[in-house]
């Protein structure tokens, strides 16, 4: 029986929800966070904006889910 190593991807997975994290953080305090895709300015969408709430840019391309409550 063959073991499976999930170390790499484990640690993948956990440098990017600190980096979602980091930037969810940011965007709340108010500091400009630019779209590492289109380089858009990233900003926060409240439950009053729209049904599906969170952080992205314009374009569409960054969408960081939000829940609130």
């Amino acid at each position: 029986m063959m073991k499976l190593d999930f170390s790499q991807l484990n640690k993948q997975a956990k440098q990017s929800f600190s980096n979602q994290h980091a930037v969810i953080k940011k965007v709340m305090q108010g500091k400009v966070v630019a779209c590492e895709k289109c380089g858009q300015p990233l900003v926060l969408i409240t439950p009053e904006q729209s049904e599906q709430p969170g952080i992205g840019c314009i374009k569409g391309c960054t969408f960081i889910s939000l829940e609130f409550a």
